[in-house]
C-alpha cells in the first residue's frame, strides 16, 4: 500500500508536505533541486510515489497532491512532476485515489432536452456547437486528470438514469447543455443536491451555477451593424422563445432598432437548425418582400436564410445583408462567409468545467455565474 497516494507509513518527506498542506507550494522542498534527475527506479516493481518524487526534486506529498488533482500546488512544479511521471511510468492505483479522495476522476456530460411522447429529439449533433463545448470542457478537464462521460437526458428514465448515476458514485458532478428552456434536468439536479453547473442561463431561477454570453449585447451589435451598412428594412429570424438565450437576443436586437427608428422588427421563430432557418426566411419573404437585412438567432438558422434568399433570387449581401449568432466555423467558411456574433463557445465550456471542479473540490461553494462578452465578426454577407 506505500506506493499508493495517501496511503502508507508516513516519511520524513510526507510529514513535510502535510505541514504545507494549507498554502500554496511554490517551491519544493529546500535542498531539492526542480527538474527532472536520473530515473531511478526503487527496486525491480512497478514504480512508485517516492521514485517520480527522487525523478522530479520534489516531495512525496507533492506528487500525492498533483495525483489526485488537488490544486495547493504551483503550475510550474505541477509540470515537472507529470514530466516525471511520465519519465518514470508511474500509474496512479485509481481505486486508492479514490478511497483517498472520495472522488472518481469522471464528470457527467449531459446533453438534455425535454423530448415530448413519441416525437423526434431535440438534439442535433449536426449542429457544430455540441463540438465546441466539448473541446472547451476537455481544455480544462483533461490536466485535472477528469474523464468526461456523455449522457443524454430527453425522457423522464434518461433523467433518472443520470440521477442515480451521480447518486452511486460513477461520476462527481455535471455538466449541462440543455437545448429546451422547459429542460426539467436542472431542477432535479438540485433538488437532488448534486454538484452541477449548466451552460446558459437555465429557463427558471433556480440556485445552480451558470456561464453565459452576453446575449441582448451581441444583438445589439448585429443591430447597430446593419444600420451602419444602410438596411431599413430588418427582419428577425429568432429561436424558440421559451429559452432565454433566444429570448435575450430578440429582445436586444428589437430594442436596439428601435433606437434606430424601426419600431416593428418582422420575426418568424425557429428552432435553431437550418431547415427552420430556411421555412422562417420563406415566410418572411412571402409577407415582407422589400427586406434588406436580417438576423438570426444562430448561424445554422442564418445559412438556412441565405439559402432561401438565394433561391428567391435576392443576392447576399447586395439585395439582403444577413448576420448570424454564434461565430461557428461552417459560417466561416459558407459561401458568402457569414458576418456572426461571436460567442467564445470553448473559453464558456472550459469556465463551466472548472466551476464544477472548484465545486466539487469544495461543496460549500456557493453557486456563481460567469457572463462573457460577445464581439462581431464581420465577413462577407454584411
Amino acid at each position: 500500500m506505500a506506493d499508493e497516494p495517501g496511503v502508507g507509513s508516513a516519511s520524513v518527506d510526507s510529514r513535510a508536505g502535510a505541514a504545507l498542506a494549507g498554502t500554496l507550494e511554490a517551491t519544493p522542498p529546500s535542498g531539492l533541486p526542480v527538474g527532472p534527475a536520473l530515473p531511478t527506479i526503487s527496486g525491480s516493481g512497478a514504480p512508485t510515489l517516492e521514485d517520480v518524487a527522487r525523478v522530479a526534486g520534489v516531495s512525496r506529498a507533492t506528487v500525492s497532491r498533483v495525483v489526485n488533482g488537488q490544486r495547493r500546488v504551483a503550475a510550474d512544479i505541477q509540470a515537472v512532476v507529470r514530466e516525471a511521471i511520465a519519465t518514470t511510468g508511474y500509474v496512479p492505483n485509481l481505486a486508492a485515489r479514490s478511497l483517498v479522495t472520495r472522488r472518481t476522476g469522471a464528470v457527467i456530460v449531459v446533453v438534455s432536452g425535454a423530448e415530448e411522447q413519441g416525437s423526434p429529439s431535440t438534439i442535433d449533433f449536426a449542429d457544430p456547437f455540441f463540438g465546441r463545448v466539448v473541446g472547451g470542457m476537455l481544455r480544462a478537464l483533461r490536466p485535472r486528470d477528469v474523464d468526461p462521460v456523455l449522457m443524454l437526458a430527453e425522457t423522464d428514465s434518461d433523467r433518472a438514469r443520470v440521477i442515480s448515476s451521480l447518486r452511486n458514485g460513477n461520476a462527481d458532478g455535471a455538466l449541462v447543455v440543455s437545448t429546451r428552456g422547459d429542460d426539467p434536468m436542472p431542477g432535479l439536479l438540485v433538488e437532488a443536491g448534486l454538484p452541477a453547473v449548466v451552460f446558459a442561463r437555465p429557463g427558471r431561477p433556480i440556485p445552480l451555477s451558470f456561464v453565459d454570453v452576453a446575449n441582448r449585447d451581441g444583438a445589439r451589435l448585429a443591430a447597430e451593424h446593419l444600420v451602419a451598412r444602410g438596411c431599413r428594412h430588418v427582419a428577425a429570424i429568432s429561436g424558440p422563445l421559451d429559452v432565454p438565450s433566444a429570448q435575450d437576443r430578440l429582445s436586444g436586437f428589437q430594442d436596439a432598432m428601435a433606437r434606430h427608428g424601426q419600431a416593428f422588427v418582422p420575426t418568424v421563430g425557429g428552432n435553431f437548425t437550418y431547415e427552420s432557418g430556411v421555412a422562417a426566411m420563406t415566410s418572411l419573404l412571402a409577407e415582407y418582400g422589400d427586406l434588406d437585412g436580417v438576423f438570426a438567432s444562430n448561424d445554422l438558422m442564418a445559412l438556412g436564410a441565405i439559402e432561401a434568399l438565394q433561391a428567391s433570387g435576392r443576392r447576399v449581401p447586395d439585395d439582403v445583408r444577413v448576420i448570424g449568432f454564434d461565430d461557428s466555423s461552417v459560417g466561416a467558411v459558407s459561401r458568402p462567409a457569414l458576418t456572426s456574433v461571436r460567442q467564445p463557445i470553448e473559453e464558456m465550456a472550459a469556465e463551466m468545467a472548472r466551476i464544477l471542479l472548484d465545486t466539487i473540490a469544495d461543496p460549500g461553494r456557493r453557486v456563481t455565474s460567469t457572463i462573457f462578452e460577445p464581439t462581431l465578426r464581420i465577413r462577407d454577407s454584411a
